[in-house]
C-alpha cells in the first residue's frame, strides 16, 4: 500500500498497516495485487489473508484486470499453502461487513483437526500466536513457496 492510502484511510488496517494490522496479521510478502498475511490465530495451521492493494469493499469495484490480478495472487497463495501445509481442503472466505477492505481468508482444513465439516470461525482465539519468532517459523516456508525462492 502507498503512504497515500494510509493517509486516505487511516482507520483501515490493510491501508494503514503498522499496529492496526499487527493486531491480527503478520506480513508474509507483497504480491502484484495484494499483501499476504499470516493470520495470528492459527487454530487452522497455515491460515493466511490476501488483502487487495486497492481500498475497495467489493470485487465488483475493481476493473477486470485488477480483479484478475487479485485472483491470481489468491491462487498463488493457495498453491503455496497446499505445498507447505498439505491440508485436506482449503476454504476461502471473503467478508467485509466491518472492515470495508477487500481481502480473502485462506483457511486450511484438516480432517482430524479443529472445525472439520463446519464453517471456520473468524477469530476463535484458540491458538493466537504473538511471538514474532514463532510467526516467522510458520511464515517463512509459505513465503518461500509463494515467491519461488
Amino acid at each position: 500500500m502507498s503512504q497515500d492510502m494510509a493517509k486516505e484511510h487511516p482507520d483501515c488496517a490493510y491501508c494503514a498497516k503498522g499496529e492496526l494490522v499487527k493486531k491480527f496479521g503478520y506480513e508474509i510478502c507483497e504480491l502484484p495485487a495484494s499483501t499476504v498475511y499470516l493470520f495470528k490465530e492459527q487454530s487452522h495451521p497455515g491460515r493466511c489473508i490476501v488483502a487487495s492493494k486497492h481500498h475497495v469493499s467489493e470485487m465488483l469495484e475493481l476493473s477486470p484486470e485488477e480483479r484478475n490480478a487479485f485472483i491470481a495472487d489468491v491462487t498463488t497463495v493457495a498453491e503455496a499453502i497446499h505445498k507447505v501445509c498439505d491440508p485436506d481442503k482449503l476454504n476461502y472466505g471473503m467478508y467485509g461487513d466491518t472492515g470495508h477492505h477487500l481481502h480473502m481468508h485462506l483457511v486450511p482444513k484438516y480432517r482430524d483437526q479443529f472445525e472439520w465439516g463446519g464453517t471456520f470461525a473468524m477469530d476463535p482465539d484458540k491458538t493466537k500466536i504473538t511471538d514474532e519468532t514463532e510467526l516467522e517459523k510458520i511464515a517463512a516456508p509459505i513465503r518461500t513457496a509463494i515467491l519461488g525462492k
